[in-house]
């Protein structure tokens, strides 16, 4: 039986061999399955399909960048009135910074704010006109010069009446960018003797007046620094006639109002000299005035630099004050 059985087993044992070397060793199942396999397979036919699809679809589906707004544009810009630009100014309206009308509308005296004569008048319309607002909608109202840079609600969009950049000031207001350089002087009777003064120290024993709240009170205490205590005026105006009286030695004014005080209001003015440009130093200024953290500060600043970049506001300054800004320098 052992015998038997051994050839029978072989014979088994050799046909189950075969088949195993049979499924494990034929080429033909791999070398068809990898060609097929490889140009449908999922990576290369989702990479070029899903790449481009997506990328494409996505951008224009995104929220595009909001286009900037300019704050200055006439639009965005809060006046106090809108549409309209509200400017303010002194009354009496002295040339030459406001010119007469015939006749001037109430309740301007002496010069008419809304003419665009006169250099301030001419400048304040040179603002607006870039802010966007044509002449008619600018509104001109009476302020009083104190008042333009005093605490609280303005009833303005700007001030230009000769307000002088100083700190202080600039703690209740907004001050803008200087418009103007301008130096103080001095104005005096021809027969009196301050008028043959050439100097400071000449200066000293005489008696002067000037409009309360101004750079040129601040000049009279802090460069003449007189003997004699300084008389204060509400005006100019009241100020010349205390001049005439013979009150006063002498009225301290910045220098295109000086030509204006002596050729218009004073039939004996002379003006005795001005006052150097401090050295190391820019000088006195005249800025517009604004209500304190007002939205238009901004604007304002970059209209007068642009007006001061391309020549505007030496234009309007030639045409309206090149024949009242010479006249001797007074010396220490």
């Amino acid at each position: 039986m052992r015998t038997a059985l051994r050839p029978a087993a072989a014979a088994i044992a050799t046909l189950l061999i075969a088949a195993a070397c049979t499924a494990g060793a034929s080429p033909t199942p791999a070398a068809s399955t990898a060609p097929s396999a490889a140009p449908s397979a999922a990576a290369p036919s989702q990479a070029p399909s899903q790449a481009p699809s997506e990328a494409p679809s996505a951008a224009p589906s995104a929220t595009p960048a909001p286009t900037p707004v300019d704050a200055c544009a006439p639009a965005q810009l809060a006046t106090l009135t809108s549409g309209t630009l509200t400017i303010g100014t002194d009354n009496p309206a002295y040339p030459p910074y406001f010119e007469a009308s015939d006749p001037n509308p109430s309740p301007w005296e002496l010069g008419d704010p809304t003419n665009g004569k006169g250099f301030e008048s001419a400048v304040a319309y040179a603002v607006a006109d870039r802010l966007g607002f044509t002449p008619d909608k600018v509104t001109w109202v009476y302020v009083p010069f104190t008042n333009s840079y005093a605490p609280g609600p303005k009833t303005f969009d700007f001030v230009i009446n000769q307000v002088s950049w100083k700190p202080e000031r600039a703690e209740t207001a907004d001050l803008s960018r200087a418009y103007y350089f301008v130096n103080q002087s001095v104005v005096a009777k021809k027969d009196s003797p301050l008028a043959a003064a050439k100097s400071v120290a000449d200066m000293k024993k005489f008696k002067f007046g000037a409009m309360v709240g101004t750079t040129s009170y601040d000049t009279i205490v802090n460069v003449i620094a007189p003997e004699q205590e300084p008389s204060v005026y509400d005006t100019n105006d009241a100020a010349i006639e205390a001049l005439k009286a013979g009150q006063i030695d002498g009225v301290v004014v910045d220098l295109p109002t000086a030509f204006y005080m002596t050729a218009a209001q004073m039939d004996d003015g002379v003006i005795v000299g001005q006052f150097p440009r401090p050295a190391n130093s820019p000088g006195e200024y005249f800025s517009l005035v604004l209500a304190k953290g007002s939205p238009l500060t901004a604007c304002v600043d970059q209209v007068i630099l642009g007006m001061r970049a391309d020549g505007t506001l030496a234009k309007i300054q030639q045409e309206w004050l090149s024949d009242k800004t010479n006249a001797p320098v007074i010396a220490p």
